[in-house]
């Protein structure tokens, strides 16, 4: 099976290509198709989601809901972390620390970092940092999302 970044590479080449790789990530994690992101750029160390301003993602006030941001970052911070991490690798959340800023509204851009591993040998913390701006170029949210990095099991052969 290709890696998420090697198939995220060939199929965002294609027309609509970033929105089919979205569709994909959807499918795979259901839970986030409740935003209908849009994943925009995903390379080692950076990724960017775009979360648009409609109903469905509103809070009581017409503003984009707070969970709706988390929801956003945890898709970036989380296929950022996936793509910057050694093949050998994997990675679970253990937290996340949000700042609300700003009311957010319009089209919203969920943009993670996330720094290269001390060691491939040894289980670590990495904390993916999201910031989300809106239209205008404000940051209206942040979070630090803690990444609990481990190394894979070895795979036994089964006879």
């Amino acid at each position: 099976m290709p890696s998420v970044l090697a198939l995220y590479r060939r199929i965002s080449r294609w027309p609509a290509g970033h929105w089919l790789f979205t569709r994909l990530i959807c499918f795979k994690a259901p839970y986030f198709s409740s935003i209908a992101p849009l994943i925009q750029v995903l390379e080692p160390g950076r990724g960017v989601v775009r979360l648009r301003d409609r109903r469905r993602v509103h809070n009581h006030l017409g503003t984009v809901h707070a969970i709706a941001l988390c929801n956003a970052a945890e898709l970036a911070g989380g296929l950022t972390t996936d793509v910057t991490i050694p093949a050998s690798m994997r990675w679970i959340p253990k937290g996340m620390t949000v700042r609300y800023l700003k009311k957010a509204t319009g089209t919203i851009q969920v943009t993670a970092s996330v720094p290269t591993v001390a060691s491939e040998n040894a289980a670590q913390e990495l904390h993916a940092m999201v910031v989300a701006k809106n239209s205008d170029g404000e940051t209206v949210f942040d979070a630090d999302i803690t990444m609990w990095v481990s190394p894979k099991p070895d795979r036994k052969p089964t006879d």
